[in-house]
């Protein structure tokens, strides 16, 4: 890849401060019951074999993409890291799984979004290794996949590259925060009013902050893949992520 995603990345870097401390929308250690930390481990791991499998294959057939892999997982790493305070006293902050699941797929973001989760879980005490099934589960697994699809649609229907993008990345955020929120309800349910009502209040809250972020990081991904299909066109045409007439 050239020299030119790296650009891209520091250009990432100036715009974020990633913070030393974190009390975000990660779900935090030690918050889940066991039963529902063990249930979202389990139903997150074939997705990270599948995932594996995925980046194995593609990396295969296109070694010059492995740059691309990297800044995926840097930029989903400092968006994610990046944290904006919450009518909770936690707080809410951009995924960053739109870029990478765009260029390589939802499976392979499954493994790059735990990667980051982990790092994140060691690093910053952001989420935790109890709790990282379940935080896989709605940033690397269900975030992915919707931006994915979200993509895809918007792609058949013949909206702009830009637009579609944009809703990408805008949507696969909101939906982590929608999964989280039914994890926390599932997890604990209201005395009054059960998962419904327990389902409404988290979603309520993280909706405040997580809208206007989920447009920001709508925008900001459009920018980063412009730049590299202004500078990079030749990897995006090996990874098919642009249709003959956007070539």
């Amino acid at each position: 890849m050239k020299k030119v995603s790296w650009k891209v990345l520091y250009f990432v870097v100036l715009l974020l401060i990633v913070p030393k401390q974190a009390a975000a929308m990660h779900i935090m250690e030690g918050f889940l019951p066991l039963e529902w930390a063990i249930f979202w481990w389990a139903v997150t791991l074939p997705f990270l074999i599948m995932g594996y499998r995925s980046i194995r294959a593609k990396v295969k057939e296109n070694p010059e993409t492995k740059m691309l892999l990297g800044l995926s997982g840097a930029f989903a790493f400092v968006l994610s890291a990046l944290k904006i305070p919450s009518v909770t006293g936690s707080s809410s902050h951009p995924t960053g799984v739109g870029l990478g699941t765009i260029l390589f797929g939802p499976l392979a973001m499954t493994v790059v979004g735990s990667i980051v989760l982990l790092f994140q879980s060691l690093l910053l005490a952001h989420g935790g290794l109890t709790t990282l099934g379940a935080n896989a589960f709605s940033m690397a697994v269900c975030g992915p996949f919707i931006a994915y699809f979200v993509f895809k649609g918007a792609t058949i229907v013949g909206w702009s590259f830009s637009l579609a993008v944009f809703l990408s990345a805008a949507f696969g955020n909101l939906g982590t925060y929608v999964v989280t929120s039914v994890q926390l309800a599932l997890a604990f349910p209201s005395e009054v009013g059960g998962f419904i009502a327990s389902f409404t209040k988290f979603a309520g809250i993280f909706a405040l902050t997580q809208i206007p972020l989920a447009i920001s990081e709508g925008l900001l991904t459009v920018v980063v893949m412009n730049f590299l299909k202004k500078y990079n066109l030749s990897e995006l045409k090996l990874l098919r992520v642009l249709s003959k007439e956007a070539r």
